[in-house]
């Protein structure tokens, strides 16, 4: 499966911003999916990621109550919808899709295939 991220920009903080992972392929309604960031110098961290019926979600501290993930497997299509923006969510954020709906959503190396990223920068 091939996944392309968008939806990245600068926002000033506080501002939203909604990230979108459009996948190939007719198997991406049976695939978890997930976004992760890294942010410059750091490494690559969990951020949400969501069952392959989008009945399950799971977020990351540092962002739960401000960011919300979901799918339209009729869009091959998961977004990240993400508001109340902080200077410190600054990153590059990538989807990817577990092919195999693990335990351990927030690991990195459930996941078997990763978009190329989008950067979101915010300003304070």
């Amino acid at each position: 499966v091939q996944l392309q991220a968008s939806g990245g920009g600068l926002v000033q903080a506080g501002g939203s911003l909604r990230l979108s992972c459009a996948a190939s392929g007719r198997t991406f309604s049976s695939y978890a999916m997930g976004w992760f960031r890294q942010a410059p110098g750091k490494e690559r961290e969990f951020v949400a990621a969501i069952s392959w019926s989008g009945g399950s979600t799971y977020y990351a501290d540092s962002v739960k109550g401000r960011f919300t993930i979901s799918r339209d497997n009729a869009k091959n299509t998961v977004y990240l919808q993400m508001n109340s923006l902080k200077p410190e969510d600054t990153a590059v954020y990538y989807c990817a899709a577990d092919p195999n709906g693990s335990y351990y959503p927030d690991k990195i190396y459930e996941y078997d295939y990763w978009g190329q990223g989008t950067q979101v920068t915010v300003s304070s």
